[in-house]
């Protein structure tokens, strides 16, 4: 798993850090270019997800959530859910390419997918 990661985080420009997560919120896997606390980030996003997925299900009659991008001053992350109970977690800083994060992490959670 942390071979797919590494290799998530060369190729999209921007990217800083990429885990898989569980939506309890705990870290399953990770890789950061940085000193950045993935656990952190995973523990918060997972919340993130699980709130838009609810949102999105119950409330809005929209199906589950595919992907989940937000973007701050600072930071930027891209979520994508692999399967109901894991999700991968793409960091991203301000020159980030959202395209290569969207392509590359599709195609990273399909392969991770049968990891889980």
């Amino acid at each position: 798993m942390l071979q797919h990661l590494t290799q998530l985080v060369s190729d999209v420009d921007g990217a800083w850090a990429a885990a898989i997560g569980g939506l309890d919120g705990l870290l399953v896997e990770g890789h950061a270019s940085t000193n950045d606390d993935l656990n952190l980030l995973v523990a918060e996003h997972a919340g993130l997800l699980r709130s838009a997925s609810g949102a999105y299900t119950q409330s809005l009659n929209g199906g589950e959530a595919r992907e989940l991008y937000l973007r701050g001053e600072r930071l930027s992350v891209y979520l994508h859910p692999i399967n109901p109970q894991f999700f991968l977690l793409l960091a991203l800083d301000a020159r980030s390419n959202l395209g290569q994060a969207r392509l590359y992490g599709r195609s990273t959670a399909r392969n991770l997918e049968s990891l889980l």
